[in-house]
């Protein structure tokens, strides 16, 4: 069994490579107005779940990919929630009246418009998809 314990070890490591690379193929956006040019993971997963309402004093909105590979990896990696996870919990907060459910756009290039004309707008999109009227924001 010694032999099956190592290729369990040698798949966990190749997978979570894999993880880590899809996370640098994603870049988070803010609309120009957004004050930050940096955010923390900490912040981010605030924002994304109607935790904080604002970055360095400037009144912010979330807005979601609906699917592909950006999606997966921001929500894997800096949410801990699956999409159907999501959802659900946006769902009880909408019940709960404490929360209305975030933007959600079908494409990087409908993230990036929405964000780029959007006052406070946050998004995320593959680190290769055109951005134009954003700014990067480096995540620490």
């Amino acid at each position: 069994m010694r032999p099956i314990g190592g290729l369990m070890m040698v798949l966990g490591l190749a997978v979570g490579a894999t993880v880590h690379a899809a996370v640098t193929d994603v870049k988070v956006i803010a609309n120009p107005s957004v004050a930050a040019s940096s955010i923390s993971a900490a912040e981010l997963k605030d924002v994304f779940l109607a935790v904080r309402t604002s970055v360095k004093g400037t009144a912010v909105e979330p807005v979601l990919g609906r699917n592909g590979p950006a999606h997966e990896a921001f929500l894997k990696e800096y949410l801990g929630k699956s999409d159907v996870a999501l959802t659900t919990y946006f769902r009880s907060l909408v019940f709960t009246g404490k929360a209305s459910m975030p933007k959600a756009l079908d494409s990087d290039a409908d993230v990036a418009a929405y964000v780029a004309k959007t006052k406070g707008a946050i998004g995320y999109v593959s680190s290769s998809a055109a951005a134009p009227g954003t700014k990067t924001l480096e995540v620490k």
